[in-house]
C-alpha cells in the first residue's frame, strides 16, 4: 500500500500532538520513550511489517499502540478511499484478563474522549472483549444445573455464585463458583439446532453485537487468538471478523499459550463430565464401562510414576501402562460404535478427544512431549505437548502478511531477540523488526539491592538449606517492619520456611498457594503484614505503592527440568548452548517479572534481597 508523504507526515505530527499536547492535559507526563515507540509502530503498521517492541514497565506502551492503531485507521481510510480492507478491525491479544479490561474501560474511552474533543477522531473509539464459549454460561444447561443442586449439600459460596449466573452471563464475572460448576453451565462446542432458549441466549446475543461493523477494536487473550488461527488455518469458520493488524501485548505469553492450546490431555474431571452427559441421555451401563476403565488407566499410569515426592513427570511405557491403554482404547471404541446415533455429535467429539490421547500414550506419538502432572487433589493428569510450537505459529499467524506489534517488557533477553523470535516462529521471518525502550523508572535511587554474603552452600530442598534461608528471611523482615514480599520458586521450600518462621515473626503472615486471590487481597488490605508466594505470583499480581517495601527473592527463578524441556535441549548441540539459549533468558525473563511486582510505578521505592 502507497502512502502520500504528506499523510505520513500528518500522523507523526499528530502523534507528537497528543503525546506532547493532549496527555499532558490532562495529567500526564511527557516521555520521549513512548512516543518514539509509537512513530514505530505506526510505521509498522502501515508497512505490514512485525515490530518486537520490548518496552519496561511504566513506558507507557499501551497508550503507544492504541493511539498507533487509530492512527492507522485514520489514514488508510484517507489514503484509500475507505477501501473495505483499511476497515477491518484490529485484534489486541493480551494473556490476562485484568489487561483485558483495563483495555476495555480505561484506556480506550479515556482516548477516544480526548481524542474527539481535539477533533482528531469524529466517532468514539468502540470496542469489545471477544473470549471463548467455555468463558460464557449456556442459560438451558444454568437451568437443569440448578434443579439438580436444589437437593444437595452444596457449598453455600458456590451456590450463591451459580445463582448469580442468572445475571451474569460472563463466569469470568463471578467469583467462587467451582471449576466443576463452570464446566456444566458453560455453552457446549456444539449448540443443539432445536435448543428452547436459542433466540433469547445471552451467549448469542453478545457474538451478535461483537460482529457489528463499528467495533474497530477486538480484545481477546492468546488462546482465543490461536484458536482462531486454528481455524483460519483449517478452512473452519473463523473465530475473530478478518482483521488487518494484530496487537501482541504480553507477548512473552504467547508460546506458552501455544503450547496450551495445540497439547492434549486427559484427566479425572474429564471422565466425569462426560459420564454426566451421558446420564443426561440415559446410557447408564455406559457410564460405569468408560468410568470404570478410563479411571483405571489413569489409576494404574499414575501409580507406576510415582515417587517420594509426587510422581515422576516423564511418561515411561511399562508392560502394565501399555495393556490398560490399550484396554481403553478398545473400550472407547466399543462406546463410539454402540452410541453413534444414540447421543449428540459434541458428546461424539468428546468421546473421540479422550480416545486420541489414549492413543497417543499407546502408540507414543512421536510429535509430542508426553509426560504426567497432578491435579490439585494429586490425581494423574495425561499431558501431550507438541513439539512444533513455533512453526504453528508462523502458519496461523505471521504468514497472513498483516502487520504486527509483538510487546512485552520481557522480550529481550541477554541474547537479544533471538530466544523470543524462536519461540514464537519468527526466526527466518525477514520482515520483523526490533525495538528498545527502556523504563523510565529510576532504579539506583528508588531500588536498594542487598546480596547477603555469607550463605552456605546446602543441599537442594535439604531440611539445613530451609533453615538457613528462614534465618536471613526472618532478620530482612524485622529489618522492615513488615510490608514485604518473598517470592520462592518452590512450593516445597515456602511451605517449610513458612511453617519455621510463624511463630517467630511478629507481624501478620499469609501464605498464598495456587489460586488464592483472596489472601492476596487480604494482605494488601493490612498495614504491615507479610506475604509468602510462588508460581503466578512472580507475574500479573500487582503491590504499587507502600504495599511493599522490601522484596526477597529466595532464588534465582532457572526452570526447574521436566519432560518439555528435556526434549528441547536435545535441539542443541551442548549442554552450554542450551544453557546460554534457553535456561538463563528464560531465568532472565522470570527474575525482570519479580522485580516488576514491587516496582510499578516512577514514585515506588524498594529494598530487593537476592538471596541466592
Amino acid at each position: 500500500m502507497y502512502y502520500t508523504r504528506e499523510y505520513l507526515n500528518r500522523a507523526h505530527r499528530e502523534i507528537d500532538t497528543i503525546f506532547r499536547v493532549l496527555f499532558p492535559e490532562h495529567g500526564m507526563a511527557v516521555r520521549v520513550d513512548p512516543i518514539m515507540i509509537c512513530h514505530k509502530m505506526l510505521d509498522n503498521l502501515l508497512g505490514r511489517n512485525i515490530a518486537l517492541c520490548d518496552a519496561g514497565v511504566g513506558i507507557g506502551k499501551t497508550y503507544a499502540y492504541l493511539v498507533a492503531c487509530v492512527l492507522m485507521r485514520k489514514y488508510s481510510l484517507l489514503a484509500e478511499g475507505c477501501s473495505p480492507y483499511e476497515q477491518r478491525p484490529v485484534v489486541i491479544s493480551t494473556s490476562s484478563i485484568a489487561l483485558q479490561k483495563a483495555i476495555l474501560t480505561e484506556y480506550i474511552p479515556f482516548l477516544s474522549r480526548i481524542l474527539q474533543e481535539n477533533g482528531t477522531i469524529q466517532a468514539p473509539i468502540k470496542a469489545v472483549i471477544r473470549k471463548g464459549k467455555e468463558h460464557f454460561v449456556c442459560d438451558e444447561r444454568l437451568e437443569h444445573r440448578i434443579v439438580a443442586i436444589e437437593e444437595k449439600n452444596k457449598n453455600a459460596l458456590q451456590k450463591e455464585a451459580l445463582l448469580s449466573l442468572k445475571e451474569h452471563y460472563d463466569m469470568d464475572e463471578v467469583s467462587n463458583l467451582s471449576g466443576f460448576d463452570r464446566r456444566m453451565v458453560s455453552v457446549p462446542k456444539f449448540c443443539s439446532g432445536d435448543c428452547p432458549k436459542r433466540v433469547s441466549c445471552r451467549t448469542q446475543q453478545y457474538q451478535e453485537r461483537s460482529r457489528d461493523p463499528e467495533q474497530f477494536i477486538q480484545i481477546c487473550n492468546h488462546n482465543y487468538l490461536l484458536a482462531d488461527g486454528y481455524h483460519r488455518l483449517q478452512d473452519y469458520r473463523p473465530l475473530l471478523k478478518d482483521y488487518r493488524a494484530l496487537i501482541v501485548d504480553e507477548a512473552h505469553k504467547l508460546p506458552d499459550a501455544a503450547k496450551q492450546m495445540f497439547g492434549k490431555s486427559l484427566c479425572y474431571d474429564d471422565i466425569r463430565e462426560i459420564c454426566f452427559y451421558l446420564g443426561n441421555e440415559y446410557q447408564g451401563p455406559e457410564i460405569r464401562k468408560l468410568s470404570g476403565t478410563i479411571r483405571m488407566v489413569l489409576d494404574i499410569i499414575g501409580e507406576n510414576h510415582r515417587a517420594r515426592y509426587g510422581i515422576k513427570e516423564e511418561f515411561l511405557m511399562t508392560e502394565e501402562s501399555a495393556m490398560y491403554l490399550y484396554e481403553g482404547i478398545q473400550t472407547m471404541n466399543k462406546i463410539k460404535e454402540k452410541l453413534e446415533k444414540k447421543i449428540p455429535k459434541w458428546i461424539r467429539n468428546k468421546l473421540e478427544e479422550t480416545k486420541s490421547v489414549l492413543e497417543c500414550f499407546f502408540h507414543q506419538d512421536k510429535k509430542y512431549v508426553l509426560h504426567l502432572k497432578q491435579d490439585h487433589d494429586h490425581r494423574i493428569i495425561l499431558c501431550a505437548s507438541s513439539r512444533r510450537i513455533p512453526q504453528y505459529l508462523d502458519q496461523m499467524l505471521w504468514s497472513r502478511g498483516m502487520g504486527a506489534i509483538l510487546t512485552s517488557g520481557t522480550l529481550k533477553t541477554g541474547q537479544g531477540f533471538s530466544h523470543i523470535r524462536k519461540m514464537t516462529g519468527l526466526q527466518r521471518v525477514r520482515r520483523v523488526r526490533e525495538y528498545v525502550a527502556d523504563s523510565p523508572f529510576e532504579y539506583q535511587k528508588n531500588c536498594l539491592l542487598y546480596l547477603p554474603k555469607n550463605l552456605k552452600t546446602c543441599r537442594r530442598e535439604s531440611q539445613e538449606a530451609a533453615e538457613m534461608i528462614a534465618g536471613h528471611i526472618d532478620s530482612l523482615i524485622c529489618s522492615s517492619y513488615g510490608l514485604t514480599l518473598v517470592l520462592f520458586t518452590s512450593y516445597h521450600l515456602m511451605g517449610n520456611v513458612y511453617q519455621m518462621l510463624s511463630d517467630e515473626i511478629p507481624f501478620p503472615m499469609i501464605e498464598v498457594w495456587r489460586h488464592s486471590p483472596e489472601e492476596i487481597t487480604r494482605y494488601k488490605q493490612m498495614d504491615n503484614a507479610v506475604l509468602f508466594a510462588a508460581g503466578s505470583c512472580w507475574e500479573g499480581v500487582d503491590f504499587p505503592g507502600d504495599m511493599v517495601s522490601s522484596l526477597i527473592i529466595v532464588k534465582l527463578p532457572f526452570a526447574v527440568p521436566d519432560p518439555i524441556s528435556e526434549a528441547q535441549k536435545k535441539e542443541y548441540a551442548s549442554l552450554k548452548d542450551y544453557i546460554q539459549a534457553v535456561i538463563v533468558p528464560d531465568m532472565q525473563k522470570k527474575l525482570r517479572q519479580g522485580f516488576g511486582r514491587a516496582l510499578l510505578t516512577e514514585t515506588d521505592t524498594c529494598v530487593v534481597n537476592l538471596l541466592k
